[in-house]
């Protein structure tokens, strides 16, 4: 049961990045996943996540318009689209699986049992 997510780095405001998680472990595709992430200082808080299928999602308000998250269940990947980056999503960005949950898009980081290390992400204004 691994997760591993990558793509992090150094942006500069209004850039783009995508992370990616890689997830081992046929129960992944067919249940949720969300990014989170985690500032310093600051408590672990929900982006983005996405049912099994891939057909709902859910956004936090603060990236909702700007951050997308899609799967591809073929070849594994759950990504995070980021665009319009600003120095308030510098933070630790982390991913996590949900298996078993049905079409159910969980938004509580205590819903998640399964998480991967974190990527960095930094934006500089």
């Amino acid at each position: 049961v691994q997760l591993q997510a990558s793509g992090g780095g150094v942006v500069q405001t209004g850039d783009s990045l995508r992370l990616s998680c890689a997830t081992s472990g046929r129960a992944f595709s067919t249940g949720a996943m969300g990014w989170f992430r985690q500032a310093p200082g600051k408590e672990r808080e929900f982006v983005a996540a996405i049912s099994g299928s891939g057909g709902s999602t859910r956004y936090a308000d603060s990236v909702r318009g700007r951050f997308t998250i899609s799967r591809d269940n073929a070849k594994n990947p759950v990504y995070l689209q980021m665009n319009s980056l600003s120095p308030e999503d510098t933070a630790n960005y982390y991913c996590a699986a949900a298996p078993g949950v049905g079409g159910y898009v969980p938004t509580g980081r205590y819903e998640y049992h399964y998480w991967g290390q974190g990527t960095l992400v930094t934006v500089s204004s």
